[in-house]
């Protein structure tokens, strides 16, 4: 009975490794063929900001004992790159591990990336002045921190970032850098609350994330910036098929900074470079609702304010947000959604979002 039972524990596959019967029985990890543990997905994606395209994206997550995912979350490596209507595209590939019973966690990202973007000097009158501005290069960052505490975790990070940019700007932004090619190595210093279920789609617990990042562009004798952040992130699992969530944003720069790294409302329903600021605050909430197994629905609504902004978009206006949404869960084990999205606001006429992931 011994031997039979050793031979259920093994896989027919010849490439899969046999578990060792003499380790502690929550030391094994049996490969299982039902439970998928990576996705590759060809998106065709849709954004405001960019048009529309295709994605190719991926990643695997590390097989984890039973003990394992009892007390952190899986480690992965994720790629992705695509290409977009207005001829931007993107290459990436991203690595995320959690160590020591998830006292310590690691995260890199290396990209290159070549944007072909619009922006808008004046949303009241759009049809006058839109500017093309073309942005490229390449981006490396890398942080860790460690657990302090039951939920808190302190950390570093550093960062390099080499863009170049092509702005034919007519008006006069001191306060932002339009140069041509600019160096932007930084290091940050982040604490981080963190009590979510999954950090890949929570339906429970809260994340709070403070974060300085001290930049320095190597163009300029004045170059030094410093950049403030603050979110907090909230799930509530109201019933077995229902979350609410909500979050809040809040970005402060200091300095004259590059355009392309001004602060941003990640908001739906209009472009992202509609309004880059030196400050700006937002808010958001979204049901989510899953009426299958694998499919689902959303509404989501926010809103958000900019302060000192590039040229004279939405200074002191309250900028609205709302829609609707379906998803479906291409990987249940770590419950990634594929996610459509079609959002408004109070300017344009409504836009799709069709990605990867939650928004937040």
């Amino acid at each position: 009975r011994r031997a039979a039972d050793a031979r259920l524990l093994t896989d027919p596959d010849p490439g899969l490794a046999v578990p060792d019967l003499r380790a502690p029985q929550e030391d094994i990890v049996v490969p299982s063929k039902r439970e998928r543990n990576y996705f590759i997905v060809p998106v065709p994606m849709s954004s405001p900001t960019f048009g529309t395209g295709l994605v190719l994206a991926g990643a695997y997550y590390y097989p984890q004992t039973e003990a394992e995912k009892a007390v952190q979350p899986a480690s992965f490596t994720g790629a992705a790159a695509g290409y977009t209507s207005n001829e931007s595209w993107a290459a990436g590939i991203m690595q995320q591990n959690y160590w020591d019973e998830d006292r310590w966690r690691f995260n890199a990202i290396a990209a290159y990336a070549d944007f072909r973007l619009e922006l808008v000097q004046s949303i009241d009158n759009p049809d006058q002045s839109v500017l093309d501005w073309v942005v490229s290069g390449s981006i490396f960052q890398t942080s860790v921190s460690r657990r302090f505490g039951d939920n808190w975790y302190l950390g570093a990070s550093l960062r390099y970032l080499d863009i170049s940019q092509d702005l034919d700007l007519d008006v006069d932004a001191p306060e932002y850098n339009i140069d041509s090619r600019i160096a932007v190595p930084g290091v940050g210093v982040s604490a981080e609350y963190d009590t979510r279920d999954m950090p890949s789609n929570a339906y429970s617990g809260a994340r709070a994330e403070f974060k300085a990042i001290f930049s320095d562009q190597r163009n300029r004798s004045d170059g030094d910036y410093i950049g403030m952040y603050a979110r907090y992130r909230s799930y509530h699992s109201l019933r077995d098929n229902l979350v609410l969530a909500w979050e809040v944003n809040g970005c402060q720069k200091s300095g004259s900074i590059p355009l392309w790294d001004t602060c941003r409302l990640n908001l739906r329903g209009f472009p992202v470079t509609d309004y880059l600021s030196k400050q700006s605050l937002s808010g958001q909430v979204e049901a989510r609702w899953r009426f299958t197994e694998r499919w689902g629905a959303v509404a989501f609504g926010g809103a958000g304010l900019v302060d000192r902004p590039f040229a004279d978009n939405g200074d002191g206006e309250t900028i609205p947000s709302y829609g609707v949404g379906v998803r479906f869960m291409v990987l249940p084990s770590q419950r990634i959604n594929l996610r459509l999205d079609y959002g408004r606001s109070d300017t344009g006429s409504g836009a799709w979002y069709l990605a990867v992931s939650e928004a937040f």
